[in-house]
């Protein structure tokens, strides 16, 4: 009964099943029940990976300012690996302080701190503040964005490619919605002592003060970064992200006729995201689920678990109709190591595709010795003496409606 009971307490049911470490996207459930103007557009909630929403997903497309993403990205990495440190000053070069469109307003010839241009393209969204990062790491811009596009595959960004670190446009310089909200998600999660960059409301350079491009910081639903983006051939745009409760959605939109339009219909996504589908852990790694005999083991039994975490993500509404079941081959042959995988669990729920999970065991079992193969033959003989039935318990009949905790292998289900 122990995987009913987990089932019944978490009451959930998911769109896709993701361990701790690597999420695995999936195609969206009831996405089509909304609509958005916005010509290309992604909703991904992180903790479990579902897609909650994708129109035009994979399409490259201009990403204007929102690829300065991958600008940060490469200057978080090397702020890591110890390439480059907060207080790190560079000189900036005339072709930096010469950029046009949105600036932090750095001069040529002037000293500036890596924290400081990190808060000019991040808060004020400089184009010039980006090109000077570009050339403190790579010498030139354009060795800096031929790095961008080799980091983007390795992250698995697949319809990224850059041609400068600013989102000028440029026919080489596109990224996917899908690509966006997964670069997104990797600052997030790789970089959480610098994320706070994206809240910071406003920067201060040479005397003016600028606020932050994003519109959705201090509406009260829980945004709390990433990026803005325009062009007139990209549209509006942004990548934002919040939390509520245990919960973070990360929702990218593009091509937005205004601004007005972008931060209407990010913020009705993401209060969707969070009023529509709702999230749970339902299984824990390493927590036993049931045990199996092992045959001519030290120990009769093994406790088997499921081999990573399950958290789940569902329309609300859905999740009672949960349904799991164990598959596995017993008795399991000693000797048998810890983590073997042995069976799965295997979750369902009507219209979605199951969730299959290794299940393997939680301890390591020797070969027994005399006495353990001793009975291991006394049971072979009962079996092959006393025909089934006779002189058996007979197993108490289930009740009406109820399924089975666990199918070995080969015995239906």
């Amino acid at each position: 009964m122990r995987l009913h009971r987990l089932l019944a307490a978490a009451a959930a049911i998911a769109l896709v099943a993701v361990s701790a470490v690597v999420v695995t996207a999936a195609a969206p459930a009831r996405a089509d029940a909304m609509d958005t103007p916005a010509r290309a557009a992604f909703v991904l909630d992180m903790p479990s990976g579902a897609v909650l929403l994708a129109k035009d997903a994979d399409t490259p497309i201009p990403p204007a300012s929102m690829s300065k993403l991958m600008t940060l990205n490469m200057v978080f990495e090397a702020l890591e690996q110890g390439r480059l440190k907060l207080t790190d000053e560079f000189r900036i070069s005339d072709r930096a302080s010469g950029m046009g469109g949105s600036k932090m307003f750095i001069r040529s010839g002037e000293v500036v701190s890596i924290e400081n241009l990190i808060r000019g393209v991040v808060i004020q969204s400089g184009n010039d503040a980006a090109v000077a990062l570009a050339e403190a790491l790579a010498g030139t811009e354009a060795a800096f964005a031929e790095r961008m596009t080799a980091r983007a595959a390795e992250i698995g960004l697949t319809n990224s490619h850059f041609a400068n670190a600013t989102g000028w446009p440029d026919p080489g310089q596109v990224m996917s919605v899908r690509d966006l909200a997964l670069l997104a998600r990797h600052l997030i999660t790789e970089f959480p002592q610098h994320y706070h960059y994206f809240a910071e409301e406003k920067f201060t350079w040479d005397g003016v003060e600028q606020p932050n491009r994003n519109p959705l910081l201090g509406l009260g639903i829980g945004a709390d970064g990433l990026k803005t983006g325009h062009t007139e051939e990209a549209g509006y745009g942004i990548v934002a992200s919040a939390t509520r409760g245990d919960r973070r959605v990360i929702v990218v939109v593009s091509g937005l006729d205004s601004a007005a339009d972008r931060k209407i219909e990010a913020e009705r996504l993401i209060d969707w995201a969070f009023r529509a589908f709702e999230s749970r852990k339902l299984l824990t790694a390493g927590e036993a689920l049931t045990t199996a005999e092992v045959w001519i083991g030290e120990t009769e039994k093994v406790a088997l678990a499921p081999a990573r975490d399950v958290i789940l993500t569902a329309p609300y509404g859905t999740l009672d109709q949960a349904k799991g079941e164990l598959h596995y081959d017993a008795p399991i042959e000693a000797p048998v190591a810890e983590g073997t995988e042995v069976g799965r669990v295997v979750l369902t729920v009507p219209g979605l595709e199951p969730i299959t999970v290794p299940l393997v065991t939680m301890e390591a079992v020797e070969e027994g010795g005399f006495v353990a193969r001793v009975k291991a033959a006394a049971t072979l003989l009962i079996r092959e003496v006393l025909p089934a039935g006779d002189d058996a318990e007979e197993e108490p009949a289930a009740e009406p409606g109820a399924e089975p905790d666990a199918t070995p292998a080969g015995q239906g289900g």
